[in-house]
């Protein structure tokens, strides 16, 4: 006689799994509010032409690495269609650039970051996501900003190495240091909101806070990189 198939009846899902499911949705979304939020206070950042300095790839870059890069294309992706449909004067090419460009940055950092979970592997992976950021905006802003800028492409490619190559370089530069700074005390918040597990990307043999070398060197980087945009901007 042929026994019962055990496996037409699944087995119901577990509450704790159901629960950190939720809490990682709330965690999500809340990053995506947070993230809206400083686009829009970054628009009070002198800007550069038609380009603008964004402080949006923070809150996304540290989504990402409590959460992973698929995280940080989710959020890129939904902070995106928000700023379209709201404030934005580009359309979908905007939309499409704004995608690109934080998809390069942060989720570059967040897979490197995944795999190397240390200080180092942080540097490292926010290195790696500004350089992606460099070299992918180059390419698409040569691609792409004829069409929806309505300029010639001689023109754009002359503005390749003056303008688009130091402004992706201080965006990400910023970008970057910030994230260094500020990772460790906003997941720690999350922790103590209950919205992250302790057991979230618990820190390794390094240590759990920020040493005095660790903050001098985040702090020289995200100075000298706003010092840059700022001449850039032509404030200074």
């Amino acid at each position: 006689m042929s026994q019962p198939n055990a496996t037409l009846t699944p087995a119901p899902e577990s509450p704790a799994r159901s629960k950190m499911d939720t809490k990682t949705v709330v965690s999500l979304a809340m990053l995506t509010g947070i993230a809206f939020v400083v686009m829009l206070a970054s628009k009070l950042m002198p800007g550069v032409m038609f380009l603008d300095f964004d402080f949006k790839d923070v809150v996304i870059c540290i989504g990402g690495f409590t959460y992973g890069p698929v995280a940080a294309a989710l959020i890129s992706i939904a902070v995106a269609f928000i700023e379209m449909i709201t404030i934005s004067h580009t359309g979908f090419w905007g939309f499409l650039m704004n995608v690109l460009a934080t998809g390069a940055f942060c989720c570059t950092a967040s897979a490197i970051y995944q795999k190397l979970h240390t200080k180092k592997g942080a540097v490292i992976g926010l290195f790696s996501g500004m350089a992606a950021l460099v070299v992918i905006m180059l390419l698409w802003n040569w691609l792409i900003t004829p069409i929806y800028m309505g300029l010639p492409r001689a023109e754009v490619v002359a503005m390749l190495p003056t303008l688009f190559l130091p402004f992706n370089l201080a965006k990400g530069g910023m970008n970057m240091a910030a994230t260094l700074l500020l990772y460790k005390p906003v997941v720690t918040a999350l922790r103590k909101s209950g919205l992250v597990s302790a057991s979230a990307n618990a820190q390794q043999s390094e240590g759990k806070t920020l040493n005095a070398g660790f903050l001098l060197f985040s702090l020289f980087l995200l100075a000298t990189f706003v010092v840059m945009a700022l001449v850039l901007a032509g404030v200074i």
